[in-house]
C-alpha cells in the first residue's frame, strides 16, 4: 500500500479519481438509529428515571437522582486552580481571544422611519438556554467547550447547560475547568443519547433546551439528528479536513506536519496538497515517510492518508483555487506568496488560513475563529459556528396611519388575487376610505 495517494490534474482519470477519494457519505447505522430511537422515546417518557437507568448502564454511574449528578461549580473552580500554570494560562489566552474575536459578531437591533412614518426593523435576542455536549473519559476537548460556550455566552444566552459523560465518575479537570472559564451555568455528568434526549424534551430535572451544540460520538450524532426540529442543533459534522494549497516553497516538513494534523483525527480524516512543483510534493512525501514513525498515532494517520489522503499535481495555483472551491474544504491552507490574491478566488472553505506561517493548528486552539466548521462539502452552503447561531431574530412592523392607506391598498389587491378575502378584508379596514368601497377588490 503506498503511503499517499498521488493525482495529476493532466490525467485523463483525474475527475473521477479525486471523486473517489471525496466520496463520504455519514450513511446511518441501522442498529445505532434502533438504539437511539429507542433511548429518545424512553427519556420522552419516563424522563429522570430513564436517564439514571441509561447512565448506570452505559457510564457505570450509580446516582439515586439527577441532582446527585449535577457538578457543583466548586469544583469547576478547583479543577482550574489546581491545572498547571502554563495550561491554566493557554486556556485563558485562547478563551480570550476567542471571546473577542466572537464579540465583533454580535448582530443588534436596527431599525428605520419611512416617509409616512412607517416604521420597519429587526429585533436580535439571544436563545434563552442552550445545552452543550462535551466528549468525557479520554475523548476529552476543553478546546471544544470554549468554542461552543463561548459565542452562546457573547450572544447573550441566560443559561448554558453542559452534559458530559463521565465514565466510572472520571471527570475531566480539563473540561471542568474549561466551563469555569467558559461561563458554563450548569453542569451535569451524563452523556450519550439519553442526554441529547433529556436536553432536547426536558425532564423533571433538567429544563428542556433550544438549542443543542457540540460533538460526539455517532451515538450522539444520531440523537441530535432525531431531534432536530424540536430543538435546533449546530451540525451533523462529518470526517476532519485539510486542504493545502501551496507554491512549493514552504519547508516541506511544516507542509507534512500541516497534513498530519487532521490526519490523526481518526481512519477517515483527509489530508490533500495541490502544488504545481512535482519535486516538491516528492519532497513532501519523503518528509512524510520519515516523520511518521515519530507519530504516536501512526497506525490512524498510515490509514487515512492512504485511503483519503492526496498530493495532487495541479498546472498552476489558479486551478488549485478551482479544484479548492469544488472540494469545498473544511479547513483550506494558502502556503504561498501573497495569500490574499488566491484567498480572493476562495469561495468555499469553512476556515482559510493564509500565509506559510498560518497552521491550521492555531485556529484549532487559539486563533480566535470558531473551530466548529462544515465538513464534507457544506462550506458551500452553511459556515463555521458563531454567534449568530445563539441569536434570532424578528422582523419588527409598525405600520403608521398614513402608511397603512399606501400598504392596505398593495395588499387588498394581492390578497384578492390569492383569494384570501379576510386578508384583503383586514388591510381594508384601515383604509379612510367610503364605507361603501370596502369588500371590493382595492381599485374597484
Amino acid at each position: 500500500m503506498s503511503l499517499i495517494n498521488r493525482l495529476d490534474t493532466r490525467s485523463g482519470d483525474f475527475r473521477s479519481r479525486l471523486q473517489t477519494l471525496l466520496a463520504f457519505e455519514a450513511s446511518e447505522d441501522a442498529s445505532i438509529e434502533r438504539v437511539v430511537a429507542d433511548i429518545l422515546l424512553d427519556v420522552r417518557t419516563r424522563g429522570d428515571g430513564a436517564v439514571l437507568e441509561y447512565t448506570r448502564r452505559f457510564d457505570r454511574v450509580q446516582a439515586g437522582s439527577v441532582a446527585e449528578l449535577d457538578i457543583p461549580r466548586a469544583d469547576w473552580v478547583a479543577a482550574l486552580d489546581a491545572l498547571p500554570r502554563d495550561q491554566r494560562a493557554a486556556l485563558e489566552a485562547a478563551a480570550e481571544r476567542i471571546r473577542l474575536y466572537h464579540e465583533r459578531q454580535r448582530s443588534e437591533t436596527w431599525t428605520y422611519t419611512e416617509a409616512d412614518g412607517t416604521v420597519l426593523g429587526q429585533k436580535i435576542t439571544p436563545l434563552d438556554r442552550v445545552g452543550l455536549y462535551v466528549p468525557g473519559g479520554k475523548a476529552a476537548y476543553p478546546s471544544s467547550l470554549l468554542m461552543n460556550a463561548i459565542p452562546a455566552k457573547v450572544a447573550g444566552v441566560p443559561e448554558v447547560v453542559m452534559v458530559t459523560p463521565t465514565p466510572d465518575g472520571v471527570r475531566n479537570p480539563m473540561v471542568l475547568a474549561a466551563a469555569a472559564i467558559a461561563g458554563v451555568d450548569r453542569a451535569i455528568a451524563i452523556g450519550g443519547a439519553q442526554a441529547v434526549g433529556a436536553l432536547a424534551y426536558g425532564t423533571p430535572s433538567i429544563a428542556p433546551v433550544d438549542k443543542i451544540v457540540g460533538p460526539g460520538n455517532a451515538y450522539v450524532a444520531a440523537a441530535k439528528r432525531r431531534v432536530f426540529g424540536v430543538v435546533g442543533i449546530d451540525m451533523i459534522a462529518g470526517p476532519s479536513e485539510i486542504l493545502v494549497i501551496c507554491d512549493g516553497r514552504t519547508p516541506a516538513d511544516w507542509i507534512a506536519m500541516d497534513l498530519f494534523s487532521q490526519a490523526e483525527h481518526d481512519e477517515l480524516a483527509q489530508a490533500i496538497l495541490l502544488c504545481p512543483d512535482a519535486a516538491y510534493l516528492d519532497a513532501v512525501e519523503a518528509a512524510m515517510a520519515r516523520l511518521l514513525p515519530t507519530m504516536p498515532r501512526e497506525a490512524i494517520l498510515r490509514t487515512s492518508l492512504a485511503n483519503r489522503g492526496a498530493l495532487i499535481l495541479v498546472r498552476d495555483l489558479t486551478e488549485a483555487c478551482a479544484i479548492a472551491n469544488d472540494i469545498a474544504p473544511e479547513h483550506l491552507e494558502i502556503s504561498t506568496e501573497d495569500p490574499e490574491r488566491w484567498a480572493d478566488q476562495i469561495r468555499h472553505a469553512g476556515a482559510i488560513f493564509m500565509g506559510r506561517h498560518s497552521s491550521e493548528s492555531i485556529g484549532d486552539y487559539c486563533a480566535g475563529p470558531n473551530h466548529v466548521l462544515p465538513t464534507s462539502r457544506t462550506a458551500r452552503f452553511s459556515s463555521p459556528l458563531g454567534v449568530y447561531d445563539f441569536q434570532k431574530r424578528s422582523s419588527l412592523i409598525k405600520v403608521s396611519g398614513a402608511g397603512a392607506q399606501t400598504l392596505g391598498r398593495i395588499a387588498a389587491t394581492l390578497a384578492y388575487g390569492e383569494g384570501l378575502q379576510a386578508h384583503a378584508r383586514s388591510a381594508e379596514y384601515r383604509l379612510e376610505a367610503d364605507p361603501a368601497a370596502q369588500g371590493k377588490p382595492a381599485g374597484a
